[in-house]
């Protein structure tokens, strides 16, 4: 089975000029990716970690970059099902490699597509997944409220949303905070300083159960809402 969905969906209006923004950002960096973000992407590999998936259940990272955290992820769940969308081509042709060179096609898929508007059967085959990832996507997504509500659209009952990102570094010395931000917004990447805002009314709207934190001293933010179960009949 071929690690990439061609099977795009013909009725969505992509988008062309984040795709092309994307490409260009990334056209080079994609080689040194994983190399480089090691040492500031935080968080990523607690996330992988709390996933703690049930046999046979399928999670969907948003904003899959290279594949590294499906292909940890799956290495260390391998009993689940992966699958991944990217609005950069060229990020997907890394993934891809990554995916076929570790052997991982038959638990891991990706496909071109967009965090703000996908339709997961017709990219999958799936309606809805278990769990759904986001790694420091939101803080490059302008539209990162519709990606927050398009993930938890396809969340069965129970399921849970993982998000790990840039936080807003409340307890870093206010040098070392002011240099981040100018160098973040270098990337295109603005922290989502109002993310613990936006999913407590999530979880008010839904009933769901929000755990947040700001680990590192606030240089990131790490979110868990998991949506209430399907109501049992009596």
């Amino acid at each position: 089975m071929s690690a990439y969905s061609s099977d795009l969906d013909s009725g969505t209006s992509w988008p062309v000029g984040a795709t092309r923004r994307m490409n260009q950002m990334y056209r080079r960096q994609r080689h040194i990716y994983n190399a480089t973000r090691r040492y500031y992407l935080l968080g990523r590999d607690r996330l992988i970690a709390g996933l703690q998936p049930e046999t046979g259940a399928n999670l969907l990272e948003i904003g899959c970059g290279t594949g590294r955290n499906l292909v940890l992820a799956a290495r260390r769940h391998p009993k689940a099902r992966f699958f991944g969308i990217d609005v950069s081509t060229e990020m997907l042709t890394s993934a891809i490699s990554a995916i076929s060179r570790r052997g991982l096609t038959d638990q891991i898929r990706v496909a071109h597509g967009d965090g703000t508007a996908f339709n997961p059967e017709r990219l999958f085959g799936i309606r809805s997944f278990d769990h759904v990832l986001i790694s420091y996507s939101l803080s490059m997504i302008p539209e990162w409220r519709r990606v927050l509500q398009a993930a938890a659209s396809h969340l069965k009952p129970g399921g849970r949303l993982h998000v790990v990102d840039f936080g807003d570094q409340e307890r870093l010395p206010g040098i070392a905070r002011a240099l981040l931000r100018r160098w973040l917004a270098l990337f295109d990447v603005t922290p989502r300083d109002d993310l613990v805002r936006v999913l407590l009314d999530m979880a008010e709207t839904t009933g769901a159960d929000l755990k947040f934190e700001r680990p590192f001293r606030g240089y990131a933010q790490y979110a868990v809402l998991t949506l209430p179960p399907e109501p049992t009949t009596p």
